[in-house]
């Protein structure tokens, strides 16, 4: 394969687009985004002036993770109505039987004016989607001051076959690297890695120079946890610095599967040497990943790949051990991050998807292109700090005080779950959370300023918004074929020859099947 012919899709954020972190799930994080002026231009220019609008009736169905939810009559709802010239009705869910009431609410055909579709896959929507039961809103969006910044490539994630039949709630694009024990390497006297080779050595290191000056051969390098061959996987986020693809790559203008380039091979037999001179842990394809933290935390393991978000509550746990001992330095972290370190290609980062669901607008519940701007308009409203932060604190001085720019949560629980928890469900986060937030540590911040960094080096996977009825059908089995054969490849049980066969295996279980399909799709949406 030559090099020219090659074309990974590694795509550049655009400028004014950024995800700032949001730690955790859907559940918890209480996050923000931009204000539209106030003249209404938020608004298409067409679009009459919302003060000389009826209040727009909105009915909205979102997941509550408590058992208490705000009430449509609460004090901070009817402040959003007031911002926003709506009349809000709340269809509280419980988050884990949401799918199911989804799914439900479709099949009725009785929809609210906003839904949360918690997976674009979810055949159940993608059918709906097609046949025309939502808005497809992506052409619009540019007539928004905050959606018009919607990131290119979540839209593309976030996508049906090309098409946004949504407003995706954002998250973290930026959010994998690596999180390593800082003090540590200033205990082994080096400075943080650059290059693969780099990482190689601080691997060592922490094997070999006890780091933890116990005067014991204790310690190792990195913790990895059982093998998923998802987006979590120690092994994805790493095999990009070698050049390989995100799942798949583009080769003479077709897709091809990652594992079937010279460059992923490469970085496995660099995992191989790893394992083989024991700078991660032997157990790590059957390792508990409800344990990740553990090894890092009680001074057995100095690194971790995973989302870099992680690294703050590495830190807070060791802090917090230490404490028990009366041995914490409470003004020092023992965690740092980085994005990642250089290949022969530079610096590439593995993106998450970057969203966590759509707010999507059905037509059968807003019936006309102008109701269902004007719904848009809501969703763009919400991006503004003084709105999103009002989702995610409530109202200054009844649900938080501010100590400086930081909120200062009430501590009165059953109050903020009665009025507030919960609204940031309807938050889209584009183009970044711009609200007020907690108080945030110095490696907080690092975090979130790296992973804005790391949007300009992401390798984005082409194939992200495919929906593949192979894969549906043979995806499970496809997947274990290569996961299982890495692993022995990995770990001696196999040699090169071996993995190769169980490519062959993997392409007649269905894998050339998937790989027509992808590129019958891919050709599609180039047209």
């Amino acid at each position: 394969m030559k090099k020219s012919s090659k074309k990974w899709i590694s795509v550049a954020a655009v400028s004014t687009v950024a995800m700032t972190t949001i730690v955790g799930c859907s559940s918890g994080g209480k996050e923000a985004a931009t204000t539209p002026s106030s003249s209404g231009s938020s608004a298409p220019a067409a679009a009459t002036p919302a003060q000389q609008q009826t209040p727009l009736d909105l009915n909205i169905m979102l997941p509550i993770f408590k058992t208490n939810f705000p009430k449509d009559d609460g004090p901070v709802v009817t402040e959003i109505e007031k911002k926003t010239n709506t009349n809000i009705h709340l269809e509280w869910v419980p988050n884990a039987s949401y799918t199911d009431k989804f799914n439900i609410t479709l099949a009725s055909g009785k929809l609210p004016s906003i839904i949360y579709v918690p997976d674009v896959k979810n055949p159940s929507f993608v059918n709906a989607a097609k046949s025309g039961a939502f808005w497809e809103v992506g052409k619009y969006l540019k007539d928004f001051p905050s959606l018009s910044q919607a990131n290119s490539i979540i839209m593309n994630n976030s996508s049906i076959d090309g098409k946004n039949y949504g407003v995706y709630r954002g998250r973290a694009l930026g959010r994998n690297g690596i999180n390593y024990r800082k003090d540590w390497l200033e205990a082994v006297g080096m400075q943080p890695p650059k290059t693969i080779d780099d990482f190689y050595n601080m691997l060592k290191a922490f094997k070999e120079k006890d780091p933890d000056k116990n005067g014991k051969n204790d310690t190792y390098g990195m913790v990895m946890v059982k093998w998923t061959g998802q987006w979590a996987s120690s092994f994805d986020i790493m095999k990009l610095w070698f050049g390989a693809p995100n799942k798949w790559g583009v080769v003479n203008g077709k897709l091809v599967p990652e594992h079937q380039t010279p460059e992923y091979l490469e970085a496995l037999k660099f995992m191989k040497k790893l394992y083989d001179e024991k700078l991660v842990n032997q157990d790590f394809a059957v390792f508990d990943s409800a344990k990740w933290n553990d090894p890092v935390v009680n001074n057995q393991a100095g690194v971790i790949i995973d989302v870099t978000d992680n690294a703050a509550r590495l830190d807070d746990k060791i802090h917090q051990t230490l404490t028990k001992d009366g041995k914490d330095k409470p003004d020092i972290h023992y965690i740092d991050n980085m994005i990642g370190v250089t290949g022969k290609d530079g610096l590439k980062a593995l993106p998450t998807s970057g969203f966590a669901g759509l707010l999507a607008i059905p037509k059968s519940s807003v019936k006309t292109e102008d109701d269902m701007k004007r719904v848009l308009k809501f969703l763009d409203q919400m991006n503004s700090p003084e709105l999103t932060t009002m989702a995610g604190y409530g109202l200054e001085g009844k649900h938080y005080t501010k100590e400086g720019d930081a909120v200062v949560p009430s501590k009165d629980s059953a109050l903020l779950e009665s009025e507030v928890e919960g609204l940031n469900q309807m938050l889209p986060f584009i183009p970044e959370d711009r609200g007020l937030k907690v108080k945030q540590t110095p490696l907080r911040l690092q975090t979130a300023k790296i992973q804005k960094e790391a949007e300009q080096f992401i390798v984005a996977n082409p194939a992200e918004p495919f929906i593949s009825q192979v894969y549906s059908q043979k995806g499970q089995q496809l997947d274990n074929i290569i996961n299982d054969a890495r692993i022995k490849f990995i770990v001696g049980q196999t040699d090169e020859a071996g993995l190769k066969n169980a490519f062959e295996t993997w392409k007649k279980s269905g894998g050339d099947d998937l790989v027509k399909e992808m590129n019958d799709l891919y050709s599609a949406v180039k047209k």
